[in-house]
């Protein structure tokens, strides 16, 4: 028996429903199924409804009615008083940064009551160049999720003088993705704020290739002396305010605001200060949103959207509407408001069955029990055993030169100061510091008298094998050494350590495995997460992804390192000041300048 397929695409679309509809609203024919007994959140009129049920035909909802109206022989769920709710619509999300596929997202996604996201996938754009993308959306495609795409805008995140990345997105490849995928309907995050800001002709191709085609722009910016130029070139949004004040202006400025709610222990957690745009100034909150924009496989499952709407309601947000900037207010700036984010006649039947603390218990995705007591169903087991499987190329994408250059640098025999990363948390921005260092002294001496350690970046795309070599400060690292090939956005490899024999043992590791995230010591590989497909992403699914990482973070504490995984990911990342290390180098942001790791005394 052939076995319907639970996608986005099971739904019909509303334009082929409307009489259907039309007829079990009004009675005139059964519904497929009456969820009943419910309180609804209404993202509408910010309200909670007592007392109704929801018809549902072809997936879609037809009707909310007061309890007890049906009267017909349809399958009823009974909510016994539980809160029902529009699924939640992530509007900025990394699906890479989950390490898992888009199909093994879905999982985490629909038990914490997320139904619909919008992702950039830059990070395999970085890699793969449009086939990655394309690969992608085809995973996003046979996913029992709503998933939509906003394009890549900055790949690479710079320029090729700062960095080697393995896709170059120009304007001519977004507009082709425009043009072919339908779920294209926005251009991600514009992370070349100062190219923008200082009118660099390729950033505002690309910019252009969007607003010819209406679709919105997405936007990544750091202070606030950028806000208006930003605005100016036709971004609408930004995740990155950090801050109440830049909230503001960025509100001001008519964009967006994706309030980014991360667990507290990751560099991701600014709704707590950007938030006072709402709570302390006053600002309505109707064009704001939540967002998660990156969560690792074990904190996908902690700490959902869900948990991002309840932290914006310990803030002072109301709760119904905390739960529409989480649904509504994402659909709405996408022109996805007709489909989902609200309980309404002619919307796909997406709904979560919360507790009165706004904690998912149950999931409908197109109208099917997809979750019941935060486990998935039969339903949503059977779909989730036939996840798309990417080429072969994407398997096959970690390249680095042989032999392996030197990693770790001669020391200078004259006096010197060296231009080193200090990193703090929570670990986005890094610190530029500069550390005089004692002529005469050997590595192991200097890396202790100075509490550095030695980092290094390796191009892995098989394009100039280059490497280069830095120094952390006050990372924390104890012994051995650590490595990813995780290192947003370009994705080489990166590796810190305390010697160069166990900082090799890291990336012999990784290349053997086409891609991970590990941690090594004295000699032995003591926690990995393996990730082939593009060195981004495990092919397995999301519960056993999470396991490894929960392995890796415990290794990664007893190491002794001071900031998380991810924030170690970001070392490379040459859009986020103050300091970075590419292939090609050290980078001063925003000044977008290459500084020698060694300057003369």
């Amino acid at each position: 028996m052939t076995v319907k397929p639970l996608d986005r695409f099971a739904v019909a679309p509303l334009a082929q429903m409307t009489r259907r509809l039309a007829a079990v609203a009004s009675a005139r024919a059964e519904p497929d199924l009456v969820i009943t007994g419910a309180r609804v959140l209404s993202t509408y009129s910010e309200r909670i409804l007592p007392d109704r049920e929801i018809w549902i035909a072809g997936g879609r909802i037809a009707a909310v009615k007061p309890a007890g109206r049906h009267r017909g022989a349809a399958p009823r769920y009974d909510a016994r008083g539980g809160l029902i709710a529009p699924g939640l619509v992530d509007p900025h999300l990394h699906i890479e940064s989950s390490m898992v596929t888009a199909c093994a997202y879905a999982e985490a996604a629909l038990v914490n009551g997320t139904t619909t996201i919008v992702c950039d996938s830059h990070e395999i754009g970085n890699v793969l160049d449009v086939n990655g993308v394309e690969w992608m959306l085809e995973d996003a495609r046979a996913a029992p999720l709503n998933i939509f795409l906003t394009v890549p805008s900055t790949v690479p995140a710079t320029t090729p003088d700062l960095e080697t990345a393995g896709g170059d997105l120009t304007a001519e490849k977004i507009a082709g993705l425009f043009d072919a995928w339908p779920e294209a309907i926005g251009l991600g995050e514009k992370m070349d704020f100062v190219a923008v800001a200082s009118g660099d002709e390729r950033a505002h191709t690309i910019l252009r290739a969007a607003l010819e085609r209406g679709r919105p722009v997405s936007g990544h910016i750091y202070g606030r002396d950028f806000v208006a130029p930003y605005a100016a070139s036709g971004i609408t949004d930004t995740h990155e305010a950090v801050d109440a004040d830049i909230a503001d202006d960025l509100l001001e400025a008519g964009l967006w605001i994706f309030l980014r709610g991360g667990p507290p222990t990751t560099p991701w957690h600014s709704l707590p200060k950007a938030i006072g745009t709402v709570t302390a100034y006053g600002a309505a909150w109707k064009r704001v949103c939540a967002c998660t924009d990156d969560r690792d496989a074990d904190d996908l499952l902690a700490f959902g959207l869900d948990w991002v709407v309840r932290e914006a309601v310990a803030r002072g947000i109301p709760k119904p509407a905390a739960w529409a900037m989480g649904s509504l207010h994402g659909a709405t700036r996408y022109g996805l408001d007709g489909e989902v984010g609200g309980i309404g006649g002619g919307r796909r039947a997406d709904l979560v069955l919360l507790n009165d603390d706004l904690v998912p218990r149950a999931t409908w995705y197109g109208g099917e029990l997809v979750v019941e007591d935060r486990k998935p169903t039969p339903r949503l087991e059977e779909a989730l055993a036939r996840p798309y499987r990417y080429p072969a190329p994407a398997y096959a994408t970690v390249r680095l030169p042989d032999p392996l250059p030197a990693l770790i640098p001669p020391l200078p025999a004259r006096p010197c100061t060296v231009n080193a990363i200090r990193t703090a948390l929570p670990g986005i921005e890094l610190i530029h510091e500069r550390v005089a260092l004692v002529p005469g002294a050997d590595w192991p001496a200097t890396l202790s008298t100075h509490d550095l350690c030695h980092v290094a970046v390796i191009e892995r795309h098989n394009r100039s094998g280059g490497i280069a070599h830095g120094l952390l400060s006050a990372f924390g690292l104890k012994r051995g050494a650590v490595a990813s090939s995780v290192g947003h956005d370009s994705h080489n490899l990166i590796v810190a350590g305390r010697n160069e024999a166990d900082m090799r043992v890291a990336l012999d590791a990784i290349a053997a495995g086409q891609g991970g995230v590990c941690v090594v010591e004295e000699g032995q590989v003591v926690a990995m997460v393996p990730l082939p497909v593009a060195g981004l992403l495990s092919d397995q699914r999301v519960g056993a992804v999470a396991e490894e990482v929960k392995a890796l973070k415990r290794a990664w504490d007893r190491a002794g390192c001071s900031i998380p995984y991810m924030g170690f990911n970001l070392i490379p990342l040459s859009v986020i000041p103050q300091i970075r290390i590419t292939d090609k180098g050290l980078v001063l942001v925003p000044e977008m300048r290459q500084v020698p790791l060694f300057e003369a005394a």
